[in-house]
């Protein structure tokens, strides 16, 4: 679960890389042109980490304050399903907090390396 998130968030957050999205950020969500890089790479960097089992709880974390915001933000939480739903936001936040809990688990360089303490697992 924890790949198939992490890739689900590198596809998501390289997409923000493209010249097209300054537009969706400056327009409906009144976001300066210069966040383009950081909403992207808070995405993107996660991810990697998620896919790699390295840190994986406080990218889960990373990665659940940006799905809130996505709820709550840019969504404005008005439907769960329909147009401007937001279901595939709502799995992703629960799927990170389950991540937060159970960890890494035992294929993820975080196990192999036992010098990391196991709270940033």
């Amino acid at each position: 679960m924890r790949a198939a998130i992490g890739i689900i968030f590198i596809l998501h957050g390289t997409a923000k890389f493209n010249p097209g999205f300054v537009g969706f950020l400056t327009g409906p969500l009144a976001f300066p042109p210069e966040m383009q890089i950081p909403l992207a790479l808070a995405e993107t960097i996660p991810g990697i980490l998620l896919v790699v089992g390295v840190l994986s709880r406080i990218s889960a974390a990373m990665l659940s304050v940006v799905m809130l915001g996505a709820i709550f933000y840019v969504k404005k939480a008005a439907s769960i399903t329909g147009e401007g739903g937001f279901e595939l936001d709502l799995i992703l936040l629960a799927s990170c907090l389950v991540i937060i809990v159970a960890g890494p688990g035992r294929i993820s360089i975080a196990h192999v390396a036992k010098k990391i303490p196991r709270p940033l697992h």
